[in-house]
């Protein structure tokens, strides 16, 4: 019965920023990691960033720098702050959480325009 929502995606132009948001129907602490995914068309989905139940983070190369994954266990809500960004950073952005079982969210588009 565990959810995960996300939100936040749109069109903006290279160079801007955008925040997502993912939030889950459970306490975020009940994952052993929280992480954003993204696929571009005819590309395989990657690990952007994730976060693990201790709060240690992971990001992947392409966007080291650029992007912050956050927490707000109040909310039960994990944000990725997108800053710089880049026409390859086009995709449709998913978040993924860890307990016994793994959960996928629906997905946000976010289109980075040059």
């Amino acid at each position: 019965q565990v959810q995960l929502v996300e939100s936040g995606g749109g069109l903006v132009q290279a160079g801007g920023s955008l925040s997502l948001s993912c939030a889950a129907s459970a306490s975020i602490f009940s994952f052993n990691v929280i992480g954003w995914y993204r696929q571009a068309p005819g590309k395989q989905r990657e690990l952007v960033a994730a976060i693990t139940r201790g709060g240690t983070t992971n990001y992947a190369d392409s966007v080291k720098g650029r992007f912050t994954i956050s927490r707000d266990s109040a909310k039960d809500t994990v944000y990725l702050q997108m800053n710089s960004l880049k026409p390859e950073d086009t995709a449709v952005y998913y978040c993924h959480g860890r307990m016994l079982r793994d959960y996928w969210g629906q997905g946000t588009q976010v289109t980075v325009s040059s």
